[in-house]
This record gives structure tokens, C-alpha cells and sequence, in this order.
């Protein structure tokens, strides 16, 4: 049987069917609004696997192409492997729905988010996240939603719910916010430079969305629902947690009571077998029970802590941040590089520039041109010796990619145009050492990267996380929080900014929701830390180099004529490869006629800059170009000076002093070093190899004399043209000089193809 509800939500009617589709998973759901439909499944493993100590929630957001009406690109038309954005998608999906499953549950669950219809008015990311609440909520798994989700923009000051791709062109914050009718879950966001009180204010807006959300949800739910089963919960034994506290909580605070972590991390495994080994006799074949006990009681050891004493293990106050030191250019032949430490924390990270050409593809379901191209790129690694484990290296997981994306988010606001820089800019930060915040970490080498690399960044931008402990009705907000604290607590809270606002946040929590008043002091401590970074930031590098590295690529821009590209381009990219080929130039031609030229040598990317303008633009007198001999005739040269642009070099201007036939001086494919004396009416260009040391005289052109007292580029006959004169060479010298200066040759142009 089909059940469907609908309500109208910020100008749009939001419709939630069951039953049509899919009815084998364990809760499934048809979500449309407008033209974006998604489906989104949720099953449960009726078994828990033998051994699993961890719940295994599986989320994956599956891209379509045909739900935008278009064959996938490259070779495999069945699709590769998940997009960024579907794995960045696929997390945002996990992160709120994660919270509210139950404590303990270990059977396996799968939620699977498939747009089966986009259009660019109703993004399918934030549905796929309300879709997939619903298939959950109508489920027969345990699961302690629903949750809503909208994204807010806002333009000329007016916040906007779910903007268009367009409308987010414009507006000055992108920000995605998840939670329940409670609390707010999760939140996502790239701003420019909005601060902490607009952001609060945008998240209240999108929590009163939220909220219908649920109640439409809660709706389904009792038409169509399904009864929730009953599962196992793997908790620790309360008696054996007791007997653990009890006996050995002196131990337990004194082993998390390290400043160092591999110290300290030691020395709790060695606790945690001690534990395990005086109890097991006492809880005979409980050995896993003991493990998991001993677990909680030292997470609630370091909880206990921090929130009754306010003192964490590494010793700092709540609101104190690590010991922080900065290096720039450490990488001599790199273009930037920048190393940011703060504490046990420690990231490098390196800027290669590159040819706007060399920009990144973006593919995915919101692109709205199918050459969308990213020219600021941020890739995080995270090896194994960064924490001290060993463990094969593989591609970047859904982690990394994750955090590199949210780092990259953060620099984006800062960054100089395509225009004022036309540059691609790629950033990789290496994780050298990790005790927590790396991703706030790779914020602030990126930054140090770019000045060390000379880019004009509008401001500086650090990053820091915030951590949160509660316990009963009290709580503590951690700034810069390290591993354990991450590990042990309630919230990891990221946000990174200059120091006039916020550009990017993102949010998790393990709780089912953070009270405002923890969000108005997390963003204030956040605010603090990020001010105190970036001023240990400029102590090292007080704003960009005034130049770029030597090897960097220099990158020449010129306009032409959008009509004349192809000129530029060739038949089937000859004359473009031609360019390249001559002077190991890149070249990159946009629509609108703008081309940029990179090189390393700035004489090959003047000189390519010389032949394109050549080719498309007026040849102007005066101008000196380098060409190539193509062939002779009896009164000179000709050199062609740019693709299918010749002029004439007369005898008497190819040598000082001036030889009778062009022969003496040069030969076929030789180069040759030109200025342009003239361009007549017809186009005809007449060049000059001679005196190019000395200013342009327009003069010379009719007054190069050959030492004999008569000009030798002058017409010594009057009368008809003379056979000698039709077949291209020059007549029989004249015993009388001829003083007509209008009768001067002019070159023979060969046409262009």
C-alpha cells in the first residue's frame, strides 16, 4: 500500500511517499521536491558478526548521471568510482544520523541515498540526508530520530532556505545544518567572513525548517511504520565497571595524566592488560566484558576530570591551546611550503602552481557546465607513522578526503581571482605527526604555504577544534583539543577563519544534540584560539612574498577577439600544438577570448604571447618579432613571423653591408630576428633584419642606402611592369636613381590558410 505526505516548507512543497518502491529493505522511502527525487533504503543485519566490537553503519550516496539527463564522461559509461562530492555526501549523511542509534547496537545497518532526479533548485545532498532519516524512522531498526536537514544562504543580508546553485553564487554563506526538533546534530558551512552571532542566527532559521521536517517524518511514521525489533545491546557489565573504579581509578588518572602521547597512550594499554589480568579470575571468561569495562572507566576518568577539576590530561586549562611554531619555505624547490606544529600535531604542507589548463574537472550531479573546472585544490594524507602504527598505504578513505575538503573550503574566501591570479593552485598537506586537530592544522600550513609562495591572500586564515565534555547538567567546551579529548568526548567542533569572520565550520557530534548555549561559547573560545594561531601565524611571515618563487611558472594573459579562437586553435589543434611545441609554453583559451600563458622561461611565454598576437591582432610597425625562414625569391626573404603570417625581408635589409641575393645572408629554416618597417594597404608586410639595436625610424623603410648612392629598395624603371618583375624578381639597375618614393616594392603576402 502507497502512503504519502507532503507539506509546503519555505516556498516549496516537500512530498514523502512509501510503498511503491523497494518495499524489501527494511524501511525505504520516494523523496521529492520539485523535480529532485531521491531514494533512500535502510536494512539491518538480522545477525551480529562474531567479534564486532564497534557499530557498523554504513552510509553511501549513490550518483546517477542520467538524473541530470547526461552520459557519463570518459571511457566507462557504467561510472567509476564515488565523486568527491558523493563521498563529502555520504558523510553528511553518516554524521547526524550516527548519534541517535543505541548505545551498544552492534548489528550491521546500510543506508543507501540514490538521486534518481536533479534539478539545480533543489540540490539533492540535504534531501538525500531528510530522505534517509525517513527510511530510518519508518524502519524496523532502533533509531532515535528523526532528523531534518536544510542548507541556509544568505544574500544582502536576508537568509534564504535551500538557495538555488545559482542564489549560492551570490551568497556570502553556504551553511548545512542537521539535528532533531530538540538540538541541533551537525553542521556544515563555507562562509565569507560571516561572524559567530549571523552564524548562530543562521543555524536558529534552519532549526525551525528542521523541525516540520520531523514532524512530516513523525507523520509517515505512524501510517506506515514499522514495529522497531528488538536487538542486543553490548554494554559494559555496570558490575565490573564499578569493581574497575573502584579498586583502580587512582591508577587510571594517574595513567591519563601524561602531557605525552605516546607516554601516555602506553602506558593505558599497559593499565588496561593489568586490569584485565587481575579482574579475570574474579569474571571468569569475561575477558572481552573486562577489556570494553575498562574502556569506559577511563573515558569517564578523563571526563571527570576536566569538567570537576578543569584540568585536562596534558595539563592545560580549557581554554588553552598547545605550544604552536611556524616554518616557511623549507621545500627550496617547491613554490610555497609552510609547517604548522602545534603540540604533538604537526603538518606540512606544499603549493605547486600551475597553468589555469592544469585546473581540476569537476564532475558531479550540480555541475551546471560540463567543463566546470576548480582551480584551488587542498589533498590531505594521513601515513601511518604520523601516530606511530604500522598498516599498508592505500588511497585517501572517506577521512581524508573529508578533511581536505574542509580545509580547502576554508582558503577559498581568502583567495585572489582566476583574473588577478591566473593561476591553478594545488595544496598537499602531509600529516607528519597527528595528536588531534590535523584538519585545522592543514588550515594553517595551506595558509603559510601561499604567502611563502608570494599569492595575495585577502587575510590570513588559521583553524581550531573545540571539544566538549558533559556530565549529567554540566559541561566544559575544550579549545584545541587533542586525541583522547576527541576520543573521549561529546562534540568535535572545527572552525577555521581570519580574523574579521568565519570561513568554514564543521560540527559532529556523539550526543543526540548541543544545547545553544554550548554553541554560543564553543563559537566565542573558537574566536579566542583562532586570534591567538594567527598571531603566532604572522610572527613568521607577516604577509606574502612580494614575488613569486623563480620556479614558478611566469603566466602571460592576453584578450583576442572570441570569433578569431580558432585561428589560434588550427585545424584539429596544429597550430595550437605548433605554439606549444616552439616554445614549451602552456596555453589555455577561454570562450570569452581570454588566453593565459604559463612557462617557467619568461622569454617562452613572451615569445608565444608574440605569436598568438601576431596571428590574431593588427601587425604593427615598429614591432620586432623572431621568425623562420619558409622561402627566397630574387629581391629577399620572406619569414613568417607568426602561424600563416609572412613579410618580405628586400636584400638590402637583411645584411649591413647589404648583398645581392638573399642567398648571401640566410638560408631556408633558418631564424632570423625581424622589426616590421611597413604594412601597405593590401596587408603586405615588408620586415627589416638590420639596426634592430637602434630605435625604429619610420624612415628606413625608404632610406637604407647601399653605399652606392642609390636605394636599393627603390623602383630604378618606369613605365610597365617588366616580365622579370611579374615573375617576383627584381628589374635591371637603372644608371638614374628614381626619387618616386611611392614606387617602393612591397612584399608578395602569401595568403593565409
Amino acid at each position: 500500500m502507497i502512503h504519502v505526505v507532503e507539506r509546503e516548507l519555505a516556498g516549496r512543497v516537500l512530498s514523502i511517499e512509501t510503498g511503491r518502491v523497494a518495499k524489501q529493505a527494511g524501511g525505504a522511502v520516494w523523496l521529492q521536491q520539485g523535480d529532485t527525487i531521491v531514494l533512500a533504503t535502510a536494512t539491518m543485519s538480522r545477525e551480529v558478526r562474531p567479534g564486532m566490537d564497534f557499530f557498523p553503519l554504513t552510509c553511501d550516496y549513490e550518483e546517477r548521471k542520467y538524473a541530470v539527463g547526461r552520459i557519463p564522461g570518459g571511457f566507462v559509461k557504467r561510472g567509476g568510482k564515488p565523486s568527491e562530492k558523493a563521498i563529502l555526501t555520504s558523510r553528511l549523511i553518516d554524521r547526524p544520523i550516527r548519534p541517535l542509534f543505541p548505545e551498544g547496537m552492534r548489528n550491521d545497518v546500510q543506508v543507501i541515498a540514490m538521486p534518481l532526479s536533479v534539478d539545480l533548485d533543489n540540490l539533492p545532498d540535504t534531501l538525500a540526508i531528510v530522505a534517509s532519516s525517513a527510511a530510518l524512522t519508518i524502519s524496523n531498526i532502533p533509531w532515535n530520530g528523526p532528523i531534518g536537514a536544510v542548507r541556509v544562504g544568505r544574500i544582502n543580508g536576508e537568509f534564504l532556505i535551500n538557495p538555488t546553485i545559482t542564489q549560492l553564487d551570490e551568497s556570502d554563506l553556504d551553511l548545512v545544518v542537521a539535528g532533531t526538533r530538540q538540538a541541533i546534530i551537525m553542521v556544515e558551512a563555507g562562509a565569507r567572513f560571516v561572524s559567530e552571532a549571523d552564524m548562530l542566527a543562521a543555524m536558529d532559521y534552519a532549526h525551525e525548517i528542521i523541525k516540520q521536517q520531523c514532524e512530516l517524518q513523525e507523520e509517515l511514521a505512524r501510517i506506515a511504520g514499522r514495529p522497531k525489533d528488538e536487538i542486543p545491546l553490548f554494554l559494559p557489565d555496570p558490575a565490573i565497571l564499578h569493581t574497575i573504579e573502584e579498586r583502580m581509578g587512582g591508577e587510571i588518572r594517574a595513567a591519563i595524566q601524561n602531557p605525552d602521547k605516546a607516554a601516555r597512550e602506553s602506558a593505558i594499554e599497559d593499565l588496561k592488560k593489568e586490569i584485565v589480568a587481575r579482574l579475570i579470575e574474579e569474571f571468569p571468561e569475561q575477558e572481552s566484558a573486562i577489556a570494553e569495562a575498562a574502556d569506559k572507566a577511563i573515558k569517564k576518568a578523563i571526563r571527570k576530570l576536566i569538567i570537576e577539576e578543569g584540568v585536562r590530561p596534558d595539563g592545560r586549562k580549557p581554554d588553552e591551546i598547545r605550544p604552536i611554531t611556524c616554518q616557511v619555505g623549507l621545500l627550496p624547490r617547491v613554490h610555497g611550503s609552510g609547517l604548522f606544529t602545534r603540540g604533538q600535531t604537526q603538518v606540512l604542507t606544499s603549493l605547486t602552481l600551475g597553468a589555469t589548463s592544469e585546473a581540476q574537472i569537476v564532475d558531479n550531479l550540480e555541475v551546471v557546465e560540463v567543463d566546470e573546472r576548480k582551480h584551488y585544490m587542498h589533498f590531505y594524507n594521513f601515513p601511518p607513522y604520523s601516530v606511530g602504527e604500522v598498516r599498508p598505504l592505500r588511497g585517501p578513505g572517506r577521512r581524508e578526503i573529508g578533511h581536505g575538503a574542509l580545509a580547502e573550503r576554508a582558503l577559498v574566501p581568502v583567495l585572489p581571482s582566476v583574473e588577478e591570479f591566473p593561476y591553478a593552485m594545488l595544496l598537499i598537506s602531509e600529516v607528519l605527526e597527528s595528536n588531534g586537530s590535523t584538519s585545522m592544522a592543514s588550515v594553517c600550513g595551506s595558509t603559510l604555504a601561499l604567502m611563502d609562495a608570494g599569492v595575495k591572500l585577502k587575510a590570513p586564515v588559521a583553524g581550531v577544534a573545540m571539544g566538549l565534555m558533559t556530565m549529567e547538567d554540566r559541561f566544559a567546551v575544550l579549545t584545541d583539543i587533542q586525541g583522547m579529548e576527541d576520543f573521549s568526548g561529546d562534540m568535535d567542533f572545527k572552525v577555521a577563519g581570519t580574523a574579521e569572520g568565519i570561513t568554514a565550520i564543521q560540527m559532529d557530534t556523539k550526543i543526540q544534540g548541543i544545547p545553544r548555549e554550548v554553541m554560543v561559547q564553543a563559537l566565542e573560545q573558537a574566536r579566542q584560539g583562532r586570534l591567538q594561531i594567527l598571531a603566532k601565524m604572522l610572527e613568521t611571515i607577516p604577509e606574502p612574498r612580494p614575488a613569486l618563487s623563480r620556479y614558478a611558472p611566469s603566466i602571460f594573459t592576453i584578450e583576442i577577439n572570441p570569433e578569431r579562437i580558432g585561428e589560434v586553435i588550427g585545424p584539429g589543434g596544429k597550430t595550437i600544438k605548433k605554439i606549444t611545441a616552439d616554445t614549451g609554453a602552456q596555453i589555455d583559451i577561454q570562450q570569452d577570448g581570454k588566453i593565459f600563458i604559463a612557462a617557467v622561461d619568461q622569454e617562452a611565454g613572451k615569445r608565444a604571447a608574440e605569436i598568438i598576437l601576431s596571428m590574431v591582432g593588427d601587425i604593427e610597425v615598429g614591432s620586432v618579432f623572431t621568425g623562420r625562414v619558409t622561402r627566397m625569391i630574387g629581391m629577399g626573404a620572406f619569414v613568417e613571423i607568426a602561424p600563416g603570417r609572412e613579410g618580405l625581408v628586400h636584400v638590402s635589409h637583411l645584411r649591413v653591408p647589404p648583398v645581392r641575393r638573399p642567398e648571401e645572408a640566410v638560408k631556408i629554416g633558418d631564424e632570423l630576428k625581424v622589426r616590421v618597417i611597413e604594412v601597405d594597404q593590401q596587408g603586405r608586410i615588408n620586415l627589416s633584419a638590420i639596426h634592430l639595436d637602434q630605435p625604429f625610424d619610420p624612415s628606413m623603410a625608404r632610406r637604407i642606402d647601399d653605399g652606392r648612392g642609390g636605394r636599393p629598395g627603390t623602383n630604378r624603371e618606369r613605365g610597365p611592369r617588366s616580365p622579370e618583375r611579374e615573375r617576383g624578381r627584381p628589374p635591371a639597375a637603372s644608371s638614374t636613381p628614381d626619387d618616386d618614393e611611392d614606387n617602393l616594392p612591397k612584399a608578395r603576402f602569401r595568403p593565409r590558410r
